[in-house]
């Protein structure tokens, strides 16, 4: 945004672009104060010359991450839509060209901010207007078979991330445990070369002494579905065994230690399946991906947490498939209950990883706030290849501690364990329940995505965590 003494662009683009424009753009980005900071923009009209409108989106001083260009295209969208545009042009106008081998992530990142900002659910809405956005042309980051795998990559993903916002966004008298296997047949069907589902019953839970997981799904009218999808490469030997477990619930009132009072959230309690929408929804692209030497276990063990004679009660003591018995001081701390017995049936699988992901703590959202998942491992390996997965889609994670000390609060006079510990710690003790029931030789990480499951401000689901858990894959393929 630099000007010379006669208030003219230095950058060649912004210069030549603003002699076509009679200098029209350094007059309105000096009159608007626009300097390029990021999240700004100046759109301006202009009749008669082809191109109806002209926009400057600022980037900030080194945009270079895949976070700030997929930023670009969300605030490309949004323009396209105030404006009712049918065709919009792309050109970065940085002193920096992107490095041959980053153009095509450049790209795909644009695209995908693009995809991912245009989209609307209105599948339930009355009236709706549909975006008019035909075609986006990305100039000058060149083309090639490079450039276009690329971006077919970003689009399978987007697609992928708008199925899990809509099975998010879907509302539980919809989105049953019933209908949310149904969901994940449908995406086994699709992609049946290399995708198979096995969905057990009740009883079938029952055989394998879930006891944890049927006990939150006792209460519900609607019967559990324990879901398993198993992805096996085309061709080729399977050199590393993988399984992602998503937390299921598709409604959680609480259980008799109900939601209640301001800020229970309980109005939001359909997004208790985040986990599970980010398991199936990297089972979508992968399907379509198909990587190779690597096999991966999708696994979400689904019900609701319901109110009823049937229901657990505050006191009850159940038993999980691995012979541990837990105390059941709180019932709203059902999610634990659930992964307790998908964990135990993930380890049986033979995997050598597991990342189990969880709407699962307040009190994570409390420590890092709206935007932030909490990673807890005792595997510094993996944690690395978590954190470098989501260098490439741009998704916010941190490392939190597994402070071994605080089990004593979750010790149980009469059981094993409680299923609560104290207020303080909340999000670690939850976690070091969960580590009673992976087996040691299994690499293990529990990711808390309680807060960036829905956006903050509109209340509506983001597809958290689906393009990472997609990257993590494909880096542990061959």
């Amino acid at each position: 945004m630099t000007k010379d003494e006669n208030s003219k662009f230095q950058n060649p683009i912004l210069k030549k672009l603003d002699g076509l424009l009679g200098g029209l753009l350094a007059e309105a980005s000096f009159e608007e104060d626009f300097t390029g900071k990021a999240g700004q923009s100046l759109v301006h009209r202009l009749p008669g010359l082809g191109s109806k409108r002209v926009g400057l989106f600022g980037l900030g001083q080194s945009a270079s991450s895949p976070a700030a260009f997929h930023g670009l295209g969300e605030a490309v969208a949004a323009a396209a839509k105030t404006a009712q545009a049918s065709g919009v042009a792309v050109i970065l106008a940085s002193s920096e060209c992107p490095s041959a081998m980053s153009k095509g992530n450049t790209a795909a990142a644009i695209v995908s901010g693009t995809v991912l900002g245009l989209y609307e659910d209105n599948r339930y809405k009355s009236e709706s207007k549909k975006p008019q956005l035909k075609s986006l042309d990305i100039l000058g980051l060149g083309t090639g078979p490079e450039i276009e795998k690329k971006i077919k990559y970003a689009e399978v993903v987007s697609c992928a991330i708008i199925f899990g916002r809509e099975l998010v966004n879907s509302p539980a008298n919809v989105l049953t445990p019933a209908a949310l296997a149904a969901e994940a047949s449908k995406i086994a069907s699709l992609y049946s070369d290399v995708l198979s589902a096995n969905i057990l019953t009740e009883e079938q839970c029952r055989e394998l002494k879930m006891g944890s997981y049927l006990g939150v799904a006792a209460a519900s009218a609607n019967p559990p579905h324990f879901i398993h999808l198993c992805y096996k490469p085309p061709s080729g030997p399977v050199k590393t065994k993988l399984a992602l477990v998503g937390k299921g619930l598709t409604f959680d009132s609480g259980g008799y230690n109900i939601k209640t009072g301001p800020g229970c959230s309980i109005e939001t309690m359909k997004a208790d399946m985040g986990g599970s929408a980010a398991v199936f929804g990297a089972a979508k692209a992968l399907g379509q991906i198909k990587p190779s030497g690597v096999e991966v276990h999708f696994i979400v063990a689904s019900c609701e947490n319901m109110i009823s004679g049937k229901g657990m009660r505050p006191g009850d003591i159940v038993t999980a498939s691995n012979g541990k018995t837990i105390e059941v001081n709180n019932t709203d701390a059902e999610g634990r209950l659930t992964l307790a017995d998908a964990l135990v049936y993930a380890c049986n699988q033979g995997v050598e990883k597991i990342v189990d992901l969880a709407t699962l703590t307040g009190a994570c959202v409390v420590a890092l706030g709206p935007s932030i998942a909490g990673v807890f491992t005792p595997n510094d390996d993996l944690a690395k290849e978590l954190f470098q997965a989501s260098e490439a889609s741009g998704e916010k994670f941190w490392r939190m501690p597994l402070e071994e000390s605080y089990w004593e609060s979750m010790k149980s006079g009469v059981a094993d364990m409680v299923n609560t510990g104290g207020r303080q710690g909340g999000a670690i003790n939850a976690a070091l329940f969960l580590k009673q029931f992976v087996d040691e030789k299994v690499k293990w990480m529990h990711i808390d995505m309680a807060g960036p499951v829905l956006n903050d401000k509109k209340q509506v689901a983001t597809g958290f965590c689906i393009s990472t858990l997609v990257e993590w894959v494909l880096k542990n393929s061959s």
